[in-house]
């Protein structure tokens, strides 16, 4: 019996595009961060990985006639969210983001500098929610939540940010959001955010965030909603056999926090081993839980420009 042998880095990848639809300032998004981050590392150089920013927070959206009291409900719902998956959350949520436009647009530009600039940028934006509680919701907000990114320069994201093909771009991610797939319609599952399509004021439809959409010329998978590693997993396995091949190892503590700078609670659980936090770590604290920063991260981050934290010791716990 032979065995298929699996597809090389250029072959999966031109075979398999992965779309992951949804928002910089989505509490189920940010949720989804330990997994998304898994899968990402496990398909690395095998697949094209698009994201669609599906703006959440629009701009013909009605104003609240009483601010204080949307912001108080949606903190409790931040905080609902929070407890399923486990994700930090800021201890007070200064407003309710006023529109996704901005994060959006600077998330987008962030892409002209390369994929690891981009994730970082990214999830600067997501923390200026769930971290800092000052959601990234003007121009402004948002370019100053990814000074000191690695990598980044600053002037050229500002430039980017308003160059009328990025606006272009975001439309269409948006409209793309707003035509799912006949599937997305009548989902099922026990997650307590399954992820049926979400009806839109204008009364059409767009898929929930997070939503991961596999696709090869030959078919497609829809894995929406806060769904466990292992249903991702088996999506991929139905349409591409073979292609994640043996699991991954998660890398040693400090050399994780060092590649992805900042690391929740449930993401160093599934991303790094050994002892945690690592020697020289950071952490920023929310009501959800720690932040763990890698200390050239510490240095430049919004949430610890000042007061810098104190570097912890690290603890005994093996992972």
């Amino acid at each position: 019996m032979t065995t298929a042998r699996p597809p090389s880095g250029d072959e999966s990848a031109a075979l398999l595009e992965v779309v992951e639809y949804t928002d910089p300032l989505c509490p189920w998004a940010w949720g989804a961060e330990p997994v998304f981050r898994r899968l990402r590392a496990a398909t690395e150089g095998r697949v094209r990985w698009r994201r669609a920013f599906c703006i959440l927070f629009d701009h013909d959206d009605d104003p609240a006639p009483d601010p204080a009291a949307e912001t108080a409900w949606y903190s409790g719902y931040v905080e609902e969210i929070a407890a399923h998956t486990g994700a930090p959350r800021a201890a007070r949520l200064s407003r309710v983001a006023a529109s996704s436009w901005p994060a959006a647009l600077v998330a987008k530009a962030a892409e002209r500098q390369g994929p690891e600039v981009a994730e970082r940028v990214l999830r600067r934006l997501r923390e200026t929610v769930f971290v800092l509680g000052e959601p990234a919701d003007t121009t402004g907000g948002a370019l100053a939540a990814t000074l000191g990114v690695p990598g980044l320069d600053p002037e050229v994201l500002a430039a980017d940010a308003a160059r009328a093909e990025v606006l272009a771009a975001v439309r269409a991610d948006r409209a793309e959001a707003r035509d799912p797939v006949p599937e997305a319609r009548s989902v099922r599952g026990r997650s307590p955010h399954p992820g049926g399509a979400r009806e839109t004021l204008d009364g059409g439809l767009r898929y929930a965030l997070p939503t991961l959409l596999f696709r090869t010329g030959q078919g497609r998978r829809l894995v929406p909603g806060w769904r466990p590693y292992e249903e991702y997993a088996r999506a991929l396995d139905e349409l591409c056999p073979g292609l994640l091949g043996p699991a991954v190892p998660p890398a040693p503590a400090e050399t994780a926090l060092r590649r992805y700078g900042t690391l929740t609670g449930p993401e160093a659980a599934v991303l790094a081993s050994g002892v945690w936090p690592p020697p020289g770590a950071a952490v920023a604290h929310t009501a959800g839980g720690p932040l763990w920063l890698d200390p050239e991260e510490a240095a430049v981050h919004p949430a610890t420009r000042c007061p810098v934290p104190v570097p912890l010791a690290p603890r005994d716990e093996a992972r």
